[in-house]
């Protein structure tokens, strides 16, 4: 019997589908401040481009572009971010943002970032979008997720925890936004993610935010965040002012 051996070009896509079938997570933990299931993705999110149409072509080409043309620096960020924390926002806050200064700050964001993540990887189970990588291996890069595609999960972590900080930092708003905004596009520059993974982020994330609000535990844990980091924020401004000044 005459075997068929096919290009691995052409096998690739077919097996890493697999392998995102089998080993998509689940997320099964407690949620801190979400219910089950709450906001609804399908309801909110309109469907990702269907495959083998216009929209799915151009949606993947401009994940080429982006690829391609991205600066190695930005890649080197890119890769570095594959895990992130409420404190990859410090440059837009200040300095006095850091790990292991505000405990009860870093807990509750923590949760609230958890809480994002298990929402958006619900919702890419129901969709099942495959990465631009798998769709296209020559946009493979790196050590590559396993998951699915569709709402980007970093897009909807990223502008969650942003506008819970800019409820705290109003006056960092801009700087705030344009971080997260940041974190939810280097996933492209990576393939990662096409461009329509992240617009849904960052509309989920706005539903998951109004969500949030409504939980009393979520409510009074913010009370007690924006109480600490109020009194470090202007403990960090008195000694700042007792430095000496430099000329300009």
């Amino acid at each position: 019997m005459k075997k068929i051996r096919l290009p691995l070009n052409r096998l690739f896509p077919s097996i890493l589908l697999a392998l995102n079938l089998a080993t998509a997570p689940l997320h099964a933990g407690p949620l801190h401040y979400l219910t089950e299931g709450e906001p609804d993705a399908v309801a909110l999110l309109a469907p990702p481009p269907l495959p083998n149409s216009p929209e799915q072509a151009a949606d993947l080409e401009e994940v080429r572009l982006v690829a391609r043309n991205a600066p190695s620096s930005e890649i080197a960020i890119a890769h570095s971010e594959k895990k992130f924390t409420v404190f990859s926002f410090t440059p837009a806050i200040g300095d006095f943002f850091q790990p292991g200064k505000f405990p009860k700050s870093e807990e509750f964001f923590h949760h609230v970032q958890k809480d994002a993540d298990a929402a958006a990887e619900n919702a890419k189970g129901y969709w099942k979008r495959p990465r631009p990588y798998t769709v296209d291996p020559n946009l493979a890069n790196g050590k590559l997720e396993t998951s699915f595609s569709y709402p980007s999960a970093h897009s909807t972590e990223s502008m969650v925890l942003a506008l819970v900080l800019v409820d705290l930092f109003p006056d960092k708003h801009d700087a705030i936004i344009a971080e997260a905004r940041r974190i939810g596009w280097h996933r492209v520059e990576i393939a990662r993610h096409y461009p329509t993974d992240i617009y849904a982020g960052r509309v989920f994330a706005q539903a998951i935010v109004r969500e949030m609000k409504r939980n009393a535990d979520f409510r009074k844990d913010f009370a007690r965040v924006k109480a600490e980091l109020g009194t470090r924020q202007q403990a960090a401004a008195n000694f700042s002012a007792l430095l000496p000044r430099q000329n300009p």
